[in-house]
């Protein structure tokens, strides 16, 4: 199977290494990994924003790239970015009818990666090991736009040695969302605020999820309150071969 890579702009310039990770889970599995230099932006952000004619001049870039590049799926470590594509490529950005057409072809191949991973290839042990108390953040785009829970619990699951705890604000948004932070600073500190407590009941040593915009969000707000918690994107935990 041949895969490309759609890699989102923070993956790109905060944390690569996570980028890196999903390559090499990919790579363990037998997956063929293509990374076209051309991609850019999605256009997530000028969306998100209000600006939907600079997101519009992305996304065709995006789809013309990605479109009958010849792998069998696109994957992504980030399941906002995953949404931006799949979901909203349709009728809230309002492209052109050949966009359109195209955007059909490509969102039928985009994945978030813990979903191709346990949804298309069928995998819950991608043999990883490593050592400490998870809990799982469920970002808002993959949990309500792409019904990503289980998945990443699934492969949590059996990763050797990581012992999984649910936190009793799993599911509730940390407050990041984009500009949506700067904007309204107070209303997503507060938010953040009742993330923060959630985790540091559940008495993890790192929190995982599938996008790193909202571990950043996170992580933020634990080094400022000297908490010593760890934030970790899904693909380097299973990534890692111990202890």
């Amino acid at each position: 199977m041949i895969v490309s890579l759609f890699i989102p702009c923070l993956t790109d310039q905060l944390f690569p290494e996570s980028g890196m990770n999903m390559v090499r889970v990919l790579e363990k599995l037998g997956i063929t990994v293509r990374y076209d230099r051309r991609q850019t932006c999605c256009g997530q952000p000028a969306f998100n924003t209000g600006y939907h004619d600079e997101s519009r001049v992305l996304a065709m870039r995006f789809l013309d790239i990605f479109d009958d590049d010849g792998a069998d799926y696109i994957v992504a470590p980030s399941g906002s970015c995953a949404t931006m594509v799949t979901v909203f490529y349709g009728g809230l950005l309002e492209l052109p009818t050949v966009y359109q057409e195209k955007a059909e072809r490509v969102r039928r191949r985009v994945r978030e990666f813990t979903s191709f991973l346990v949804d298309v290839l069928q995998v819950s042990d991608v043999g990883a090991r490593f050592s400490g108390r998870v809990t799982v953040h469920d970002s808002c785009h993959a949990l309500r736009e792409l019904r990503i829970k289980e998945q990443p619990r699934i492969l949590l699951r059996s990763v050797r040695n990581l012992e999984l705890v649910e936190m009793d604000a799993a599911e509730v948004c940390c407050g990041f969302g984009g500009t949506f932070a700067v904007k309204y600073a107070d209303i997503s500190t507060a938010m953040l605020e009742e993330k923060i407590e959630s985790i540091i009941a559940s008495k993890a040593d790192v929190v995982t999820g599938v996008d790193s915009s909202c571990l950043m969000q996170i992580d933020g707000m634990l080094r400022k309150r000297a908490i010593s918690v760890r934030t970790m994107h899904i693909a380097d935990i299973l990534a890692s071969e111990g202890p």
